[in-house]
């Protein structure tokens, strides 16, 4: 019987309160699955920081092992589309929530769950991209399939300095487009300019609830992280046929909006999920990926860690203090 590494999440039962340290378990411990992975790699969201402190009402059992995305080989399989030695990526399908994810060194899941690493990238480049930047893709894909495309008028990103702003600010920008920024950290100007944003919008100027349900045809299309009121003001600025994606909701679920932007300007908001994606949808993302997004772009992204980093990661992505990919070396 083998062991591993795993950030093991417990939850004290009186108190209600959780607790996140590493430990080393055995393979007896692994849940049921047709593929163990050797994971070399996994990364930080919202949802991880969630998972690894309260829970967000993602986690029901404990004890619980996050990590919502991974990437490694192939040890042993029981489906015939995968063999030993292959290099595999996973996002999504609630695993490190539900089901035990990437915070360890080994890893048991469904087949199905799983992508082969696309050609052109290697395991830690996959965790740079990671589930954001895979959300930032399918955005993309859904808004030039609803007829965005270069030279149009700017695109805009919301929460533009976040994982999923940053890597669709640095796809668009690589596809051709003129970029628009938005952050409420000033300070972050630099690094988005380094991503290839043309400009900076301060987050204080779309973020109050207007009573005009229209504005001045501003945005060509949108990704948009945010939500709420911000999200709501976005779409009386949308430019006549333009379409916003919604990857996030970090301003809110509620969307205090009318109707009239879908009426009289014919503005699309599409949904953009991640985590149940069909499998040729995601492949054809992450061929895309694979092609669009510029490496020395997602370098720049990245912050390293480790599986003991994670603890103090997971409450700063919950307070917004998170820059860009946070790529975590399970091994290191």
């Amino acid at each position: 019987m083998g062991e591993f590494k795993a950030l093991v999440v417990e939850k004290d039962e009186e108190s209600g309160k959780t607790s996140a340290g590493v430990k080393t378990l055995s393979d007896a411990h692994l849940p049921e699955g047709d593929v163990t992975v050797a994971v070399e790699y996994s990364t930080v969201n919202y949802k991880d920081g969630l998972c690894i402190g309260p829970g967000g009402g993602l986690v029901r059992n404990y004890p619980h092992v996050p990590g919502i995305d991974f990437a490694g080989t192939v040890e042993t399989s029981a489906d015939a589309r995968y063999k030993p030695g292959d290099k595999v990526v996973l996002t999504g399908w609630r695993v490190g929530e539900v089901h035990w994810g990437g915070y360890a060194t080994r890893a048991r899941v469904s087949a199905d769950w799983l992508v082969p690493l696309p050609q052109g990238l290697d395991t830690r480049q996959a965790m740079a991209v990671g589930t954001a930047g895979f959300t930032a893709m399918l955005a993309v894909m859904a808004l030039e399939d609803h007829g965005l495309a270069p030279g149009r008028g700017e695109v805009l990103v919301t929460g533009a300095a976040g994982g999923v702003g940053s890597v669709a600010t640095a796809i668009l920008a690589h596809l051709g487009y003129d970029v628009a920024g938005v952050t409420g950290r000033p300070e972050q100007g630099t690094y988005l300019e380094g991503l290839g944003a043309k400009r900076i919008v301060a987050r204080e100027e779309l973020n109050e609830t207007v009573k005009r349900p229209l504005e001045r045809e501003t945005w060509a299309g949108c990704v948009d992280a945010v939500g709420g009121a911000m999200l709501a003001r976005v779409l009386g600025q949308m430019m006549y046929g333009g379409s916003v994606a919604a990857v996030g909701l970090a301003g809110g679920a509620g969307l205090p909006a009318t109707v009239v932007p879908f009426l009289l300007r014919g503005v699309n908001l599409l949904g953009i999920d991640s985590v149940m994606q069909p499998y040729d949808n995601r492949l054809r993302a992450w061929e895309r990926i694979a092609r669009d997004l510029p490496m020395d772009k997602l370098e720049a992204m990245v912050v390293p860690a480790t599986l003991d980093d994670l603890p103090a990661l997971g409450a700063d992505i919950l307070k917004g203090q998170v820059r860009g990919r946070v790529v975590v070396d399970v091994g290191g």
